[in-house]
């Protein structure tokens, strides 16, 4: 499915590219693993090939759904009526689809909101780590330009 230098998305560790294929044998059992480079934590990962739909890894997106994202990211409404436990697990729920789409709704809201009065802690780790995961991804998105991943910061 992936391919050597292949730049994915992995839910909840941002995007990461695939540096090796190698055959491992654990447990007297040989399996084919993915060896992927997270970008943000600089940490090494090793998945079987055959886990590789059951754990949600993706592509990077294209430029072409960034698009769409920049607009969803600017224009698109902002649900301010739920508690913030409610709203805490939607926006929990959102990033482990580790869908961009999904992650730039997160970092808008908790953005938006950010700007009206200070987010709790619990809210500012997710700001935090949202922000970050979508920003690991755009870097990757050949044809990006430094001003759109701006409009995202």
């Amino acid at each position: 499915m992936f391919q050597i230098g292949d730049n994915i998305v992995y839910p909840m560790h941002g995007a990461g590219v695939i540096k090796a294929i190698e055959e491992k044998e654990i447990s007297g059992e040989k399996q084919q693993y993915y060896v992927i480079k997270m970008l943000i934590s600089n940490m090494q990962v090793m998945i079987p090939t055959g886990k590789i739909l059951s754990s949600r890894i993706r592509p990077v997106t294209d430029i072409m759904a960034l698009k769409h994202i920049i607009h969803i990211f600017q224009h698109g409404e902002s649900d301010k009526l739920l508690p913030w436990k409610q709203r805490y697990k939607v926006n929990a729920d959102k990033i482990k689809t580790g869908e961009i789409q999904e992650g730039a709704e997160v970092v808008r809201d908790l953005k938006r909101m950010k700007e009206e009065k200070a987010l709790n802690s619990s809210e500012k780790k997710m700001f935090d780590n949202a922000h970050e995961f979508l920003i690991s991804e755009l870097r990757l998105i050949k044809g990006i330009t430094e001003n759109q991943i701006k409009s995202f910061c």
